[in-house]
């Protein structure tokens, strides 16, 4: 049966983790300085005067530009950084296989296998490479 008393500590903890954010959003915009003048409002350029106006418009090919290099310059490091991580997974995996660190997975595989009667075809390669060559496929 469903007790809403048993969820006490959850509700508490989501009121509480809800109106913790709320309050310091609170107080930071009543806490803090609001001046805006017409120094706060300019543009800062390191120190130096600004000239003109701000906004200028550019083609549109420097943003493709810059869009094209972006994609491939971080779409390239992080398909080598993946790759590498990646091959790192694999590596540890192939040398706990070769440990035995696996044994449980198989002896579970194994169980499932009897018990639905169905012989498991990657169950079957896995026993050529492991140690447990001595169990039976079925019983």
């Amino acid at each position: 049966m469903f007790l809403l008393y048993e969820y006490d500590i959850f509700w508490a903890f989501l009121i509480i983790s809800s109106i913790i954010p709320i309050l310091a959003f609170l107080i930071s915009g009543i806490l803090s300085p609001i001046n805006k003048g017409p120094e706060k409002l300019s543009s800062y350029e390191s120190g130096i005067e600004p000239m003109g106006d701000a906004w200028l418009q550019f083609r549109i090919r420097y943003y493709m530009f810059a869009l094209v290099f972006v994609v491939f310059d971080l779409g390239v490091s992080v398909f080598i950084e993946a790759f590498i991580f990646v091959l790192i997974l694999i590596v540890g995996s192939v040398y706990a296989w070769r440990k035995g660190a696996f044994e449980w997975f198989l002896c579970s595989l194994i169980w499932i296998e009897r018990k639905t009667k169905l012989p498991l075809l990657p169950l079957i390669f896995i026993r050529k490479m492991s140690v447990m060559k001595n169990v039976p496929l079925s019983e």
